[in-house]
């Protein structure tokens, strides 16, 4: 397996960061955009998509800013994927931040599928 590279990408969000936070932090939120069937115990989410399933552990949140999930296939490495929530202090506008890793020669196709999922949760917010 070759060596992941990390990656993000921002994408302007017209929404408030308390509705925004829980699209990206709860099943409901998640199921809306992500992937096709979320649960959420505990630190635990489980991610459906196309019938597969994958696990992941939440290993950082901090309400309304950000959180970081790390796939269980993933737990011996540093590799996870995270958003985060900025606010421009001036202007109020609300970004999300994407943090991902993939291999080099999967980065542009990693790319293209966070544009398409994103695309996804900005259509259900209104944008």
């Amino acid at each position: 397996m070759s060596e992941k590279k990390k990656f993000e990408m921002e994408f302007t969000v017209r929404s408030s960061v308390k509705i925004l936070y829980q699209c990206l932090s709860t099943s409901s939120g998640l199921s809306d955009w992500f992937a096709d069937d979320v649960t959420i115990k505990r630190d635990y989410a489980k991610f459906v998509w196309d019938g597969s399933e994958e696990e992941a552990k939440i290993i950082a949140k901090k309400a309304e800013l950000m959180i970081r999930y790390q796939m269980l296939e993933d737990e011996d490495t540093d590799y996870y994927f995270e958003f985060a929530i900025k606010t421009d202090p001036l202007t109020g506008d609300v970004a999300l931040m994407i943090t991902d890793f993939a291999e080099e020669d999967e980065l542009d196709e990693q790319r293209r599928l966070w544009e398409s999922q994103v695309g996804e949760l900005l259509h259900i917010l209104g944008n």
